[in-house]
């Protein structure tokens, strides 16, 4: 049943995918009531009963490896078993979740309404819920879904009540579990509490390992997770968090079950409720604490209209395939089981490429909306100088011919792309720009983004008193809006953007030239974008592989040539990957020139956005992106693996050592080679 499958086609063009059903329908012509008290009879794995929370509980104290733990837990620290068998109760009391079918029914209710009055339609894959209806009665099943929104949790069980399957458990962050009543309610519709770091508590690691574990070898219900960690702000796929990973598989790996499924979700928003809220988060608002009250304030949000949902379950992923050939069982015959140890770099190794594929799987199968092409052409004529006496946007027929130039790209690069084709393209764009009306304005014939209205004043209106830099930061939320949409499209691009840039990098066509400097870019960007570990020249050949099919490249033994047919296209793909450039190139920048000796991890996020927006009001940086507080971490966490910056632990708060000579030399290489608005010798 499971695929063993997770790296897309040679050619993208030929992946199959399946049709989608809007669940939506159904429920705006019957009654909601009746459908949440209907008769919930969902298929368990190999025809179990489902599980008591009490009897669970039981199974998870009274195991042998708890047990250990509690025992070396009493010697290392002097106190009696007793007392910390006491403690590991009270922590499990704390995270367990405790499923009540009212609770549930509840939510069924409540949300249908709250999902008709927000979005258009609610489509899903009908095949991918009958191949997990069939994973789930053959091996332990294990649920990635993509997060983007808090919705991603509270939709999946949604969809798995209407289906009739079994509902998750699903793993929350702690703060829920601060929220009243509601944290109780997600409690009782399968949610478990976990903290957002465990530190060196070796009794809370081992309590929840025992209890996911328990769960999953049992079969009692499919344990969900975000391999992400955490909701992506920005819409690109977030490096994957390996922690519950291990766990899952663990069971596996020491001969416990047979197999485990796998199934990666991709959940994909037309639009995102939290659209501003994220940007301001990336220009430094503090993100608003989880709060009922705050649930209450939200409900505005019912007055607009969200557009569409795609949901799409990938085919079930088997990891006694995905180890096959890869791990060595054996190991773990030497040790008894119950025994916690450290994962081997066998198993380290495995379980990391393991979780980049199934990224890459939740990537593959994204369904892309007319907007992220409309977001990814405005933005980047935002960018470019407009010509003396033109004004600002694009014209509304121009943006139409380019969108669907675009289309025809994005499909022949494999993209899961959701345009009606029977719509003429002008009212597929019109419908498009209507619904993101927030971040667009249309006038007199021309688009553009809605960046100007901070410092317009209508005539008899009292002159602003709004500062350069509060106007900047507020066009700077609708920049980083549209560039999230942008983002969603990006792993589309990205490998062919990356030679792109490095053709345009390297200073000959010769293969080899091109090729260090796409490996450099590669190497460079691998904390930013999904980058599947030592597969290099597998992403070179791909990429070449796609411009070649697309007319955009000839290739010969020994050399890379741009035909004249595909400077339009290497052009556009540059200048996705331009805005991130710049930011990496502006951190070096700061860190050469501002870093002082006792900057620490704490600091850098502040002191670069004001450096970054002094450079800004001055017209030295082109891309007001780079004020991404997400882009600045990922240029930090690159320049840490890469040894030019280091992290001094003996110092307090995390003190940033910084070698100035090879940093200079990173940006060096990076290339100093984008336009600036101002051309008077700015060197970024």
């Amino acid at each position: 049943m499971a695929t063993e499958a997770i790296y897309p086609h040679r050619d993208p063009m030929l992946k199959k995918r399946d049709d989608f059903e809007d669940m939506l329908e159904e429920r705006r012509n019957s009654s909601d009531l009746r459908y949440a008290l209907r008769c919930y009879t969902p298929v368990l794995y190999k025809g179990l009963a489902p599980c008591k929370a009490s009897m669970l509980k039981s199974m998870v104290l009274q195991s042998d490896q708890l047990h250990y733990v509690i025992d070396q837990v009493s010697r290392e620290t002097g106190r009696a078993a007793d007392d910390v068998q006491e403690e590991a109760s009270a922590i499990l009391e704390e995270m367990a979740h405790c499923l009540q079918l009212s609770t549930v029914r509840f939510f069924a209710y409540t949300l249908s309404k709250v999902f008709k009055t927000l979005f258009r339609s609610i489509c899903v894959n009908e095949e991918g819920i009958q191949r997990l209806q069939q994973a789930i009665q053959e091996h332990p099943v294990v649920l990635l879904p993509s997060h983007r929104s808090y919705m991603d949790f509270l939709l999946m069980s949604y969809i798995l009540y209407t289906y009739d399957l079994a509902l998750p458990v699903i793993a929350a962050g702690m703060d829920f579990m601060g929220m009243k009543f509601v944290g109780e309610m997600l409690r009782m519709s399968g949610a478990f509490f976990i903290r957002r770091s465990f530190g060196g508590d070796k009794l809370y690691w081992s309590v929840f390992s025992e209890y996911v574990k328990t769960m999953l070898k049992n079969g009692f219900a499919p344990v969900e997770f975000f391999l992400e960690g955490t909701r992506s702000r920005t819409s690109k796929s977030l490096t994957p968090k390996l922690g519950l990973l291990n766990i899952v598989m663990d069971p596996y790996l020491k001969g416990e079950v047979y197999d485990i499924n796998v199934v990666p979700v991709s959940i994909s928003y037309e639009r995102i409720l939290e659209e501003a809220l994220y940007a301001r988060e990336m220009l430094g608002v503090p993100k608003p604490k989880e709060s009922t009250s705050g649930l209450f304030k939200a409900r505005k949000v019912l007055s607009e209209d969200y557009g569409s949902i795609h949901v799409y379950f990938g085919h079930p992923v088997s990891v006694r395939s995905l180890a096959q050939g890869r791990v060595n069982r054996c190991q773990f015959n030497l040790v008894p089981r119950h025994i916690p140890r450290r994962p081997s770099e066998e198993i380290q190794s495995f379980v990391n490429d393991s979780a980049y594929r199934l990224v890459r799987a939740q990537e593959e199968n994204m369904v892309l909306k007319p907007w992220v092409l409309l977001a990814s052409l405005l933005l980047r004529n935002h960018h470019q100088d407009q010509p003396a006496g033109q004004k600002q946007g694009m014209v509304l027929e121009e943006l139409t011919a380019q969108a669907v130039w675009l289309r025809s790209m994005f499909r022949e690069y494999g993209a899961f792309l959701h345009w009606p084709d029977h719509v003429p393209p002008s009212e597929v764009v019109s419908s498009s720009l209507s619904l993101h009306r927030g971040l667009v304005r249309v006038c007199e014939g021309r688009v553009q983004l809605a960046v100007e209205q901070g410092g317009q004043v209508k005539p008899g209106e009292p002159q602003s008193t709004v500062t350069p830099e509060e106007e900047l930061l507020s066009q700077a939320v609708i920049v980083l809006s549209c560039a999230s949409y942008r983002n969603q499209g990006l792993h589309v691009f990205l490998r062919p953007a990356l030679l792109a840039s490095a053709i345009n990098a390297a200073s000959s066509n010769q293969k080899q030239e091109v090729f260090n400097s796409f490996s450099f870019l590669r190497n460079m960007f691998s904390n930013e974008f999904i980058l599947c570990p030592g597969a290099t020249v597998q992403d070179f050949e791909e990429a070449c592989y796609l411009l070649v099919k697309t007319g955009a490249l000839q290739v010969t033994q020994q050399e890379l040539l741009v035909t004249e047919r595909g400077q339009s296209t290497v052009a556009f793909l540059t200048s996705m990957l331009d805005p991130f450039l710049q930011g990496y190139q502006v951190v070096c920048r700061f860190l050469c020139e501002e870093a002082t000796e006792n900057l620490t991890e704490k600091q850098f996020i502040p002191a670069v956005r004001k450096f970054i927006i002094k450079h800004l009001l001055a017209g030295r940086l082109r891309y007001t992106e780079v004020l991404s507080s997400d882009l600045q971490k990922n240029s930090l966490a690159a320049l840490l693996r890469l040894g030019a910056v280091q992290k001094i632990k003996a110092a307090a708060q995390g003190t940033l050592k910084v070698n100035k000579v090879m940093v200079n030399s990173l940006e060096d290489t990076l290339g100093g080679r984008l336009p600036t608005q101002k051309a008077v010798g700015a060197r970024l």
